[in-house]
């Protein structure tokens, strides 16, 4: 018979009787003497419902050892029970294990808890390292399966008296829309406005729990997919923000180590959520400006056609200096411009809106590209020497064609001829703004109607590994690839360059594309003449008015635009030198033109009631819509405009 040294023993014969227990068999399972001989399930009946009886036979059926634990009810113990066949019957070995199992369960809670805590401090990390609100919901998505096997977060921020959606990660398409398109319950009749009122969780773990407390809201367990819910109010000692709540698939019984650890987590999200709601404040403040700083809607204008994005870098966590603007010039002409201040920040996104308005101004004050850059230069260096920007300007006239383009340390734009000829405009190699003070050169090309220019700042072309070069080459390749340049939507085009060049991801930094195609001027809207350097070139002037727009259909100005070309041809007479030309354009608005060689520029005197003269441009002013001058190659062009809203207009 198996005879061990110690621990409680009990043998039973083959018929299931008892034959032979120990001392410490009799203390351990409360057995008396006059239990030999019985059937061990009637004299110890605990264990027929511990599966002993068909362990029993299981073993002796495979004459195999064989073993388990049970929960022993006496004294609330536990026993490792133990069987080996033997030759006489089975021998059951009793040993208690109360103590290694407690051991055991305290282990396996402390592993828990080590778990948990090594879980709370890399959700504590990641909220650390969180910027933007949706970081924060990213973050504590991804934690929270394996802290606490939930299926989906959402964020609920206090406005007012109501609890309105923040963010949703892991709830159905169907939930979120059903959401965001309810008016939301008031505080008191919701849950997650009970837990923000009671500054406490809540926990719901069933959709009859559910149902039971907000009779009223009973669709939502069925609409969220959702059967449990774990509520947790964000508090700040300020006030409270808002509720993120926990959801689950299935119903769910929260432990007390759950409901503790939520309540730790309540804090931690709470502080990485305020700050980022203030980040997400500054951020939205800070593109508001920058958005304000550019051009809304490009305008329509006679000689191009145009469109432009703007896009930040891809972190989007700081705003730039990159800008662009369509300036509309006298004479139909037009300046593309396109710049980037150097850094990220509110400073220089308020340098970017100060050269922006100097362009414009220096534009309409009719400076010519390369004195405008001299100005612009004195501005950034007078910002100081951490300063510095790129600048890109186009001039185009559609009455000749040609396109003056002066640069600043700025990439080249890419041409595109109507018949699919694309090259890179070779420009002088001047400094960027606020390097030195030097005299900035221009270039001058003449473009085929319907050519395409693209401006672009070196955030598009740049890439990831920063090599310009090739992405300035990419971007020519794609133009180039352009089936039709005179027709196609500049729109479409626009944003495909932008899908293309940024592939699956967002630019590096910020990027900025200006497209202009060019239209030229019908031969039969210019008309010019050369006229005598005497008194007579201004009877000669009113007869070409006269003549020309009478062939024009343009009968009702011809009174107004005689008197206008009489009193700047005779101004030229008195107060400069010839040759004079005489133009007339017809676009848009009817533009009446002198030039001369003088470039003394004109200004409007206040005539006293005794002078005889002095009041030209006074009446010029009076009768034009626009008016004003501009230096060229040879001297200045004093111009003026009248609207058209005939049926020639924009002709």
């Amino acid at each position: 018979m198996l005879q061990p040294r110690s621990g409680a023993v009990l043998t039973i014969d083959r018929t299931w009787r008892v034959t032979f227990f120990n001392r410490p068999a009799e203390r351990l399972l409360g057995l008396s003497d006059e239990l030999l001989g019985r059937v061990l399930w009637d004299a110890v009946p605990h264990l027929r419902t511990t599966g002993v009886n068909v362990a029993c036979r299981q073993a002796t059926t495979t004459g195999k050892p064989t073993g388990f634990s049970v929960d022993w009810p006496r004294d609330q113990r536990s026993l490792r029970i133990q069987l080996f066949p033997v030759p006489t019957g089975m021998a059951l070995w009793f040993t208690d294990v109360t103590g290694r199992r407690r051991r055991a369960e305290e282990t396996a809670a402390e592993n828990t808890a080590a778990k948990y805590a090594e879980r709370i401090v890399e959700l504590t990390q990641a909220l650390a390292m969180a910027v933007t609100g949706l970081d924060v919901v990213n973050v504590v998505e991804d934690h929270a399966q394996e802290l606490f096997g939930a299926d989906a977060v959402s964020f609920w921020c206090r406005d007012e008296e109501h609890l309105n959606s923040f963010g949703n990660a892991g709830n159905s398409l169907e939930f979120v829309n059903r959401m965001k398109g309810t008016l939301p319950p008031p505080l008191d009749q919701c849950p997650a406005g009970r837990t923000l009122i009671e500054r406490a969780p809540t926990f719901i773990s069933s959709p009859s729990e559910y149902i039971g407390r907000y009779p009223h809201m009973a669709d939502v367990p069925t609409v969220s997919g959702k059967q449990a819910w774990a509520f947790l109010p964000l508090l700040t000692p300020d006030r409270p923000i808002g509720v993120c709540v926990f959801s689950y698939g299935r119903p769910h019984e929260f432990t007390p180590e759950e409901r503790n650890l939520f309540t730790v987590l309540c804090g931690l999200i709470a502080q990485a959520l305020a700050r980022a709601r203030l980040y997400d404040a500054e951020h939205r403040r800070s593109h508001e400006l920058q958005r304000g700083l550019l051009p809304r809607v490009l305008p329509s204008l006679p000689g191009v056609t145009t469109t432009a994005r703007y896009l930040p870098a891809g972190d989007g966590a700081e705003v730039g200096g990159d800008w662009y603007d369509v300036i509309p010039l006298p004479s139909d002409r037009v300046a593309l411009v396109i710049g980037d201040v150097m850094g990220h920040g509110l400073r220089e996104a308020a340098i970017m809106g100060q050269l922006r308005t100097a362009v414009r101004t220096l534009a309409d004050l009719g400076q010519a590209p390369d004195e405008l850059f001299y100005h612009l230069n004195s501005l950034v260096s007078d910002l100081g020497d951490e300063y510095f920007a790129t600048c890109l300007c186009a001039v185009y006239d559609p009455t000749s064609r040609l396109c003056t383009l002066t640069t600043a340390g700025h990439p080249p734009p890419v041409i595109v001829h109507p018949d699919g000829t694309h090259y890179f405009a070779d420009l002088p190699d001047n400094p960027p703004l606020g390097i030195a003070a030097l005299p900035y050169e221009t270039t001058t090309l003449e473009l085929p109607e319907g050519s395409l220019l693209a401006l672009y700042t070196d955030g598009l072309v740049q890439g990831p590994n920063g090599d310009i070069d090739a992405g300035m080459a990419e971007l020519s390749r794609r133009l180039a690839r352009t089936p039709d340049p005179a027709s196609t939507d500049l729109d479409t085009l626009c944003g495909s360059l932008l899908t293309d060049l940024s592939g699956a991801s967002r630019f590096p930094d910020d990027a900025a594309l200006l497209l202009a195609r060019t239209r030229a001027s019908a031969p039969r809207d210019i008309a010019c003449w050369q006229l005598p350097e005497n008194p007579r070139a201004a009877g000669q002037a009113r007869k070409h008015v006269r003549d020309q727009l009478t062939a024009w259909g343009l009968e009702e100005l011809v009174v107004t635009t005689e008197l206008l070309a009489s009193e700047l041809v005779g101004n030229v007479i008195r107060h400069a030198r010839g040759p004079i030309t005489l133009r007339l354009l017809r676009s848009r608005a009817l533009i009446c033109e002198v030039s001369d060689r003088s470039l003394t520029m004109p200004r409007i005197r206040h005539a006293a009631d005794t002078d005889e003269g002095g009041r030209g441009l006074q009446l010029v002013a009076a009768l034009a819509d626009r008016w004003g001058a501009r230096y060229t190659e040879s001297g200045k062009c004093i111009w003026t405009e009248q609207s058209l809203t005939g049926p020639d207009a924009g002709v």
